[in-house]
């Protein structure tokens, strides 16, 4: 199994669906983006071990398929560059993407 490399690609903020659904009351400042990843921040990962500082549990558990695929040799037919894949958490207000690569050449 080759290490891959998870890239925050994007932190999305969906306003309208705040002002839908968010408790304004119990959260009157409203959301932001989500608070524990940074664009550009990067990590090195070798399925299935969760990468070292990686800061969400939750966010790990939706995107360790790809990982796993990836690190695995996949290349989804969608995605124009092999050993590639975008995914991002499940978190429906303010989603991060991530970007996991396959680091060619190590581990595999």
């Amino acid at each position: 199994m080759s290490e891959v490399q998870i890239k925050v690609a994007k932190r999305a903020v969906y306003e309208d669906l705040i002002q839908d659904y968010v408790n304004a009351e119990r959260f009157p400042n409203g959301f932001s983006a989500c608070p524990r990843f940074e664009e550009g921040q990067t990590f090195r990962a070798q399925w299935p071990k969760k990468p070292e500082g990686f800061p969400c549990d939750w966010a790990w558990a939706d995107i360790q398929r790809a990982v796993a695929m990836i690190g695995f040799g996949a290349n989804p037919p969608w995605i124009n560059r092999p050993g590639t894949t975008v995914i991002c958490c499940n978190d429906g207000l303010r989603p991060v993407t991530f970007v996991v690569e396959r680091v060619e050449g190590e581990g595999a």
